[in-house]
């Protein structure tokens, strides 16, 4: 096996997820697109296309890798595209969906030889945190005045919505679906599919699933639409850890061990929502802060309890480590990249890629 630090996919953990949502698209009619902006692990895509749908894209080079390397469906969508990346946008997707009526009138027509839709904002979400909710105030997120959006009817077949982040309450989704069709439901029975985006966690534990599907299935009958979900957190959640090694210890009014990893290069969403890392069981009588490599003085995974005293060389494994990570690690402080392994179903692990200071370099210049 590599040196530490490296993120562990395991497939079998994996494969939980990958059945509900399968279980989902059976029972509801939805069709499922994996996020790329959460997950862009393309060594895995082979293993996931047989249980989703296809990708959905916040960029030009999104777009690409999942045309090249998922396959199926390829859904397009950027907050705002340039005159220079259309044309390629459009030559890699099935489905282009424009942020907003403006963008829609410039880019419409180069985009006629494929589906296109427009980005919907329910002006109320899920989100607790003001940075992610995509409803804030005068958020920049799609189309709400539906008067104006009723003029342009002639140029789209169908909507993108997402309102919903780290939602796992069904009754909340169901109120957030409720306010959707009282907002927007004379145009939804005008098009031919609508995305319901992700931040949808119903892939966790005692979720229930059959009523989502159930709930699912009576909006797409009502408005006689093709239901999409777009999964990122949801497709990954708790399949993949990141294995590190103690460093060194000390104490400083608490016990510090130092690991040879770091938040804010390789779990940079720990440091920009204020959240700690999961180390599990995380129960014992020994108590230890658990501390990054950088200079940064907040570079703290957390504090947990362990079973043992913790010494130099000790592994240690953050659990839930797939979604926002790979796709944001990145070099500060020159910090070690962590390595990417699988491992099979069979138990078996394979290195996927390995970084070194060549690739450091040649993100520079």
């Amino acid at each position: 096996m590599p040196a530490t630090p490296y993120y562990l996919i395991d497939k079998s953990k994996l494969l939980r997820n990958m059945e509900k949502i399968a279980y989902v698209r059976e029972h509801s009619g939805a069709k499922a697109l994996l996020a790329l902006k959460c997950f862009a692990t393309w060594s895995v895509f082979d293993f996931m296309s047989d249980y989703m749908d296809g990708t959905t894209s916040s960029s030009l080079y999104e777009v690409k890798l999942g045309r090249e390397k998922f396959g199926k469906e390829t859904h397009a969508y950027s907050v705002a595209y340039s005159d220079g990346e259309i044309g390629e946008v459009i030559e890699n997707a099935d489905k282009i969906i424009f942020n907003s009526i403006s963008q829609l009138t410039r880019f419409g027509d180069k985009a006629s030889n494929i589906v296109r839709g427009l980005r919907l904002n329910p002006q109320v979400s899920t989100s607790s945190f003001d940075l992610a909710d995509p409803a804030r105030p005068f958020s920049r997120l799609g189309e709400w005045d539906v008067t104006k959006v009723e003029a342009v009817m002639d140029q789209i077949s169908g909507f993108m919505i997402h309102n919903n982040c780290e939602n796992d309450d069904f009754d909340l989704f169901d109120r957030m679906l409720g306010n959707i069709e009282q907002k927007f439901g004379s145009l939804l029975s005008r098009v031919e599919w609508v995305s319901l985006g992700g931040g949808i966690h119903f892939t966790g534990e005692n979720y229930p699933l059959d009523k989502f599907c159930a709930r699912l299935r009576a909006f797409a009958q009502k408005f006689g639409v093709q239901v999409y979900l777009e999964p990122g957190e949801a497709s990954i959640t708790k399949s993949t850890t990141l294995e590190v090694t103690v460093l060194d210890t000390l104490f400083n009014g608490k016990n510090l061990a130092i690991v040879d990893s770091s938040i804010e290069a390789h779990m940079l969403d720990l440091l920009i929502y204020r959240e700690n890392a999961k180390v599990l069981p995380n129960t014992g009588d020994h108590a230890y802060m658990i501390c990054g490599k950088s200079c940064l003085a907040g570079d703290v995974f957390g504090d947990f309890n362990f079973e043992h005293e913790v010494k130099v060389g000790d592994r240690i494994s953050i659990d839930d480590a797939a979604g926002y990570t790979m796709v944001k690690k990145n070099w500060f402080n020159g910090v070690g990249m962590p390595s990417i392994v699988i491992r099979e179903l069979d138990g078996t692990e394979r290195v996927i890629r390995e970084f070194d200071f060549t690739d450091f370099v040649s993100s520079l210049s």
